[in-house]
């Protein structure tokens, strides 16, 4: 063999390690779930609830510091968001930024619709997406949380499971990666879900980010997918009387609004609108004091909204 050593055999060459990628403008899209709900900013921030997507800028922006290299960030999401809206209204203005990382989750609320076409959601989800990578971004797409457990709207989980199989393929055929709440075992845990049962709390948002690190090479803090220690065991009357609590300050207001036709987001401005540096922080550091859950328009499957 021409090159060859003179016995016949050729050198082994090992390949040169991945370089990871070095993203500078990432760009968060949805609803509830990236805007932060029910995991407290810290005291003096400009908005209410920080969330996985400012967790996940935060550690980017720690590597960008170390590697002296410029890093920005913007959240456009907003609570109560339908997939189509979070499509026209928000990708058109991630493009327009450049971004060259974009999360895009979103689709929980349009499952929760009665009679809703899932196929028809995941198409405008995958064009979306489409959209995205043809514009240089690296797309961080979710799958829908197993609602299994969740109390009133385990009903849908036969939908949830074909958005979150119909998610996974596009992700393959556009080069998407996935974050895998679906299989997120811990998010089983009631505790992870803040009063209104439907938000994460800030362990939740705190172990979502740190999945999300971990995909984007970056390493999030360790633990993120075991379990929480067993609960002490409650009584029945406390079950029950937690439950009427439940539905008396959160579920009706929901139907409420259902009814009416309104959204927890109506009239909400995006949460950071234009990309902007961030303070560097770890990737999961400790939320501030617990607050009130809002009288939340979502749902946490997927998207939290």
């Amino acid at each position: 063999m021409p090159g060859g050593d003179p016995g016949g055999s050729v050198a082994a060459v090992a390949a040169p390690a991945p370089v990871p990628h070095r993203w500078q403008r990432y760009v968060a899209l949805g609803d509830s779930l990236s805007e932060g709900l029910c995991d407290p900013s810290p005291p003096g921030a400009a908005h209410p609830w920080r969330g996985w997507a400012d967790r996940v800028a935060e550690g980017l922006a720690g590597r960008a510091a170390r590697l002296d290299e410029p890093f920005t960030y913007a959240n456009l999401a907003v609570r109560g968001r339908l997939l189509r809206q979070i499509v026209e209204e928000q990708v058109p203005l991630a493009i327009e930024q450049r971004a060259d990382l974009v999360s895009l989750i979103g689709g929980g609320n349009d499952v929760l619709r009665p009679g809703v076409d899932v196929d028809a959601v995941s198409a405008v989800l995958e064009d979306a997406v489409a959209r995205l990578t043809g514009s240089g971004a690296t797309v961080l797409l979710s799958t829908s949380y197993d609602p299994r457990l969740a109390p009133l709207v385990r009903r849908t989980r036969g939908l949830a499971a074909i958005f979150t199989a119909n998610v996974w393929s596009m992700a393959r055929r556009h080069g998407a990666l996935v974050l895998d709440l679906w299989g997120m075992a811990a998010l089983q845990d009631r505790r992870m879900c803040a009063e209104d049962r439907i938000h994460l709390t800030a362990e939740g948002h705190r172990r979502v980010a740190a999945q999300a690190l971990d995909l984007l090479g970056v390493g999030g803090d360790e633990g993120w997918a075991t379990p929480l220690d067993p609960a002490p065991a409650g009584t029945r009357a406390q079950a029950w009387r937690q439950d009427a609590a439940w539905v008396r300050t959160h579920v009706v207001p929901w139907v409420g609004r259902r009814l009416r036709g309104r959204s927890s987001g109506d009239g909400l401005p995006a949460k950071r609108a234009l990309l902007a540096p961030v303070t560097p922080s770890g990737a999961g550091a400790t939320a501030g004091p617990p607050r009130q859950a809002p009288t939340g328009d979502e749902e946490r499957i997927t998207s939290g909204d």
